[in-house]
């Protein structure tokens, strides 16, 4: 197996699924991704860095220029700026409906891994980034940071990650958007369960505050596809209220909810700026990277 295969393979949800270390996880995925980029048309996003300069014993090895090692012979270190030109939120969901799987990985462990991959990025490009958990209540908050050893304090927060019962999603993009002062790039990682008026209602404030907004729409499968066969009895995660049904009887009518639940949302986000992505657990965890590679190349 080449390098590129090997790597590319931790971008898998179900193969993440299998290792306990969350920090080993994330560095994996963005190693993933980025050996990725180097072989496709993306190849020009890159971690930005000011300058270079010669290597000093005690420096960091991991940010030699092998390269320029390569073509010198000499040591050089990739002097990145020191202040950074982003500040990323991001806005985790852990409320109970979080939890639900039918494959290996949880919408709850998707976004667990996706938050920590990103939080893995955006330090590696020097970005401040923060982090909030959140279910009818706002559980947990992280300011904003750029130096790389806040890694630590954000996977130990996402590590230790205990599911809410219900939601108030609209009611918390209310609150974070009056405690976030200082303008910067709101990613909400949710399953969207809750009222879409209320939820987009909240995204259209951080919007109004001037902040730029990515949203990261999971589901499971299951949620899109209905395949499921028999007398089953589906229960709400958050109300608790259970219902028994053939799902063949009501999965069209399911599948024509959804589906405008989802354009509802595409429709709106599109509206008011804000950057709307559909990703299902088993898709690779590079879709939703790139998507942020993309909305950080054009706020430069």
């Amino acid at each position: 197996m080449n390098q590129v295969s090997l790597f590319k393979k931790y971008l898998d949800p179900a193969v993440l699924s299998n290792i306990n270390n969350l920090e080993l996880r994330a560095r994996l995925v963005v190693e993933g991704f980025i050996t990725g980029l180097h072989k496709s048309p993306f190849h020009g996003f890159s971690v930005e860095f000011s300058q270079h300069r010669p290597y000093n014993y005690g420096d960091n090895l991991r940010y030699i220029d092998w390269k320029v090692f390569g073509r010198t012979d000499r040591f050089f270190i990739k002097q990145f700026e020191e202040e950074t030109n982003l500040k990323a939120y991001i806005l985790l969901d852990v409320s109970k409906s979080m939890t639900f799987r039918t494959t290996s990985v949880s919408k709850l462990n998707y976004g667990k891994n996706l938050a920590a991959a990103m939080s893995y990025l955006m330090l590696l490009q020097r970005d401040a980034v923060g982090l909030s958990l959140f279910d009818s209540q706002i559980q947990k908050i992280l300011p904003p940071r750029s130096v790389s050893s806040y890694l630590q304090p954000i996977l130990t927060e996402l590590d230790t990650i205990q599911a809410g019962k219900d939601t108030d999603i609209g009611g918390i993009l209310h609150t974070m958007s009056e405690r976030l002062k200082r303008r910067g790039l709101i990613i909400l990682i949710s399953d969207l369960y809750d009222d879409p008026g209320n939820v987009l209602s909240g995204l259209r404030h951080f919007r109004y505050n001037q902040h730029e907004v990515l949203v990261f729409h999971l589901l499971d499968p299951a949620e899109l596809s209905f395949d499921f066969e028999g007398d089953i009895e589906f229960e709400d995660l958050e109300s608790g209220e259970k219902i028994r049904t053939y799902p063949w009887y009501i999965r069209q009518e399911y599948i024509e909810a959804v589906k405008k639940f989802e354009q509802s949302y595409r429709r709106q986000c599109r509206e008011y700026l804000i950057d709307y992505h559909l990703l299902t657990t088993d898709q690779t965890l590079d879709l939703a990277l790139m998507e942020y590679m993309i909305k950080r190349k054009k706020l430069g």
